[in-house]
């Protein structure tokens, strides 16, 4: 045998492509069944994982969806509330603003109903005062008249010159006030 192998590098004989093809059909089948075993699945495994992560990833779309729209009805709300809140401000002002005018205008009216009382009471004790000046006066003259005229006069002539005094000065001017 050493002689037929003497010019090839390997002898092929009937037993070595036996051989061959025998190894060549078990690693087929060892393949085929760890393909069975194995691969079927791993790749079945891989699927639910690759399915899960879509239906994650949908998920999480859906979720971000609703939220852009919750947060699109939350700005609304604020921007809504915003504005009302500036109205509900606006018309507290005004408010404000009347009643404080109202209160400046009832103080006011209090401030000239109290001025003209004040001018009132004013004129009236100047009146009881000039009243009351006159009155002295009238005394002191007609004691003084009286001391010069008691002299000269009888009762009955000052009676009558006090009232022709009063008439020429006229009873209204005295009396009136």
């Amino acid at each position: 045998m050493t002689a037929v192998l003497e010019g090839r590098v390997f002898g092929l004989d009937a037993q070595l492509a036996a051989d061959v093809l025998l190894q060549a059909i078990a690693i087929f089948i060892l393949f085929a069944f760890l393909s069975y075993i194995l691969f079927e699945p791993t790749k079945k495994l891989l699927n639910n994982r690759t399915e899960r992560i879509k239906n994650d990833i949908e998920s999480a779309k859906k979720d971000k969806e609703e939220a852009e729209k919750l947060k699109e009805e939350y700005d609304s709300k604020i921007q809504t509330a915003d504005t009302e809140v500036q109205e509900i401000l606006s018309e507290a002002r005004k408010k404000a603003k009347k009643r404080e005018n109202d209160i400046i205008d009832e103080a006011n009216e209090e401030a000239a109903r109290v001025k003209n009382r004040a001018t009132q009471e004013i004129e009236l004790e100047k009146a009881k005062a000039e009243d009351e000046i006159r009155q002295e006066i009238i005394k002191v003259a007609t004691a003084m008249a009286g001391k010069i005229v008691t002299v000269s006069l009888t009762e009955e002539q000052q009676n009558a010159l006090l009232e022709e005094t009063l008439k020429e000065m006229g009873d209204d001017t005295w009396l009136s006030r």
